[in-house]
C-alpha cells in the first residue's frame, strides 16, 4: 500500500500533532530571544557610551593644554591693516602708519632710448644679455634671429625670479618688460647688453621698495607687504598707505575660552544624560520592568555596576581640584552648577567675571597632576579617566567584550533549541510514517480476514 502522506494509514492528524510537540520544544526560544534583543541593545548603548566618552575625553584634552588659554584674537581699526596668529602673541595695542608699500623692481627694454620695435620684428644682430639679482649672475644668449617674444623665453626659463613679458606701446610698438616676481629691494636687479643688441635699450619705470611703516613711532621695512617678523606670534599685512594711524589690538581670546568651557559643559551633559537614562527603571502601571522601554534604551543597564561605576565617577570628578592653587577650587565657583540628575549649568554672568581672570582659570582646569597622577586640574582629571575607559584593556571595550560573548552564547543556545526541534520532527514523522505502514499491512489483513470469513459464511 503507497503513503502519501503521514497520517493516511492511522487516520491521525499527523502535521497538527508534530506541529504542537515542535512548538513546545522552541519554547525557550521566546525567553532566548528576548534576552537577546535586550543584549543588542545593551551593546548598542554602550557603543553610544563610548563615542560620548571620546567626545568628552577630546574637548577636555584641549582644555589641558596651554594653547586653550593663552589664545588671543586681533582686531585692526583700518580695514586695510589685517593681522594673524603665528604662534604665542602677547596681549598688547600697536599704533601702525603705513607711509610706504612694497614694490617689484620693473625695467623696460626697448624704451625711449632704442628704436621701436614691430611687432615680431627680429634682432638682426648677436649679442649677450647679463641678468644679475643678488650674486646670481646668468647670461642670456640672443641670437639675430630672436624677436622680443623669444627673448622673454628665454629669461623666464633662466630662473632667476624675474619675470619676461612682451607688452604693446600707445603706437602700436613692442617692449620687453621684465619684473621681479617678488617685492622688496633685496629682489632688485640689473640688465647689462651688448652693444652690439643696438635695437635694445634700457629704461627704469619702477625701482623695487620695501614696505616702510612706523610701528609706536619705530621705522620697520619689510620686503613685502606682510610683516611676519616683526611682533612676536604674529603677523600683519597692509594693503594701503594710511595718512593716519590705525590700530591693532591683540587681547586674550575670552570668547573662545568660554566656548571650550560650554563644550565640556555640553559633553558631560550628554553623557551624564544617556547614562542617567539607561540606569534608571522603567515600570509598567503594575510595577513589572518595562520590557519594551529597555528595548528603547530607556535603563537597559539598570543594577549594572560598571555603568553605576562610570555614573559616580563623572560626577565625583565634577566635585573640584585640589591641586588648584589658583583662587578657584571648584566649578561652582565659577559658576557651573550640578542640578538634580547630575546636569551641569552655566551661569554666563559668573563665568564671565571668572574670564577676568585667566590664570586662575587655567589652574582650575589644567593644572597638572602630581607624580602619583593626582591632584590635577578638573581637565587633567577627566582626561585621565577618559583615557582609561577608552583604552584597549579599559572598561568599555572590556563590557563590550563580554556582552559580545553573551550575545554569541545567546545564539548557541537559539541553534540548539532550533536543531533539538529540528531532530524530533524528523523522528516524529519517521514514527509515523512507520506507524502508517503498520497499519496500512494491518487494514490490508484485516480486509483480507474480513473477506474470508464471508466467504466460509455463504459456503455453510
Amino acid at each position: 500500500m503507497a503513503i502519501s502522506s503521514a497520517g493516511i494509514g492511522s487516520g491521525l492528524n499527523v502535521a497538527d500533532i508534530v506541529e504542537k510537540m515542535v512548538a513546545a520544544e522552541k519554547t525557550p526560544l521566546k525567553k532566548l530571544e528576548v534576552r537577546a534583543e535586550s543584549v543588542k541593545t545593551q551593546i548598542s548603548t554602550y557603543g553610544e557610551i563610548k563615542s560620548l566618552t571620546s567626545k568628552l575625553g577630546d574637548i577636555v584634552s584641549k582644555l589641558t593644554r596651554d594653547s586653550a588659554w593663552n589664545g588671543v584674537t586681533i582686531t585692526s581699526s583700518n580695514t586695510t591693516l589685517s593681522g594673524t596668529m603665528t604662534g604665542i602673541a602677547a596681549p598688547g595695542t600697536y599704533n601702525i602708519k603705513v607711509t610706504h608699500l612694497a614694490q617689484a623692481q620693473t625695467t623696460v627694454i626697448g624704451g625711449a632710448s632704442a628704436v621701436a620695435l614691430a611687432k615680431d620684428e627680429t634682432m638682426g644682430s648677436s649679442g649677450k644679455m647679463k641678468l644679475t639679482m643678488g650674486t646670481t649672475t646668468k647670461e642670456i644668449d640672443v641670437t639675430s634671429a630672436d624677436t622680443l617674444s623669444k627673448i622673454a623665453v628665454k629669461v623666464n626659463e633662466a630662473g632667476m625670479g624675474i619675470q619676461a613679458s612682451v607688452i604693446t606701446d600707445v603706437d602700436g610698438k613692442e617692449r620687453l618688460m621684465l619684473r621681479s616676481k617678488e617685492t622688496g629691494t633685496d629682489k632688485a636687479f640689473s640688465v647689462d647688453i651688448d652693444p652690439a643688441l643696438s635695437k635694445l635699450g634700457q629704461t627704469e619705470a619702477q625701482a623695487a621698495k620695501n614696505a616702510q611703516i612706523e610701528l609706536n613711532g619705530v621705522q620697520v621695512e619689510s620686503s613685502s607687504n606682510t610683516f611676519a617678523n616683526t611682533i612676536p606670534g604674529m603677523s600683519f599685512t597692509a594693503t594701503e598707505v594710511t595718512t593716519n594711524t590705525a590700530t591693532l589690538t591683540v587681547k586674550l581670546d575670552t570668547e573662545g575660552m568660554k566656548k571650550n568651557i560650554q563644550e565640556f559643559v555640553d559633553a558631560y551633559n550628554a553623557l551624564n544624560e544617556l547614562l542617567a537614562k539607561s540606569t534608571k527603571a522603567v515600570r509598567t502601571a503594575d510595577g513589572k520592568v518595562d520590557e519594551a522601554a529597555q528595548l528603547s534604551g530607556s535603563g537597559v543597564l539598570q543594577g549594572d555596576s560598571a555603568t553605576v561605576s562610570l555614573q559616580n565617577s563623572l560626577r565625583l570628578l565634577t566635585m573640584g581640584a585640589s591641586g588648584s592653587t589658583g583662587a578657584f577650587k571648584n566649578l561652582s565657583s565659577i559658576g557651573i552648577q550640578m542640578l538634580e540628575g547630575g546636569t551641569l549649568s552655566v551661569d554666563n554672568t559668573k563665568l564671565d567675571k571668572a574670564l577676568t581672570s585667566v590664570d586662575d582659570l587655567k589652574g582650575l582646569f589644567a593644572n597638572k597632576a602630581d607624580a602619583m597622577g593626582q591632584n590635577g586640574g578638573i581637565a587633567v582629571n577627566f582626561k585621565n579617566l577618559t583615557d582609561k575607559l577608552l583604552a584597549y584593556d579599559g572598561t568599555l571595550n572590556g563590557k563590550d567584550d563580554a556582552l559580545q560573548k553573551v550575545l554569541k552564547s545567546n545564539s548557541d543556545a537559539q541553534t540548539k533549541v532550533n536543531e533539538r526541534a529540528l531532530a524530533l520532527e524528523e523522528r516524529l514523522y519517521k514514527q509515523y510514517t512507520a506507524l502508517d505502514v503498520k497499519m496500512a499491512s494491518l487494514n490490508g489483513l484485516s480486509s483480507y480476514v474480513t473477506q474470508m470469513v464471508t466467504t466460509w459464511n455463504k459456503s455453510s
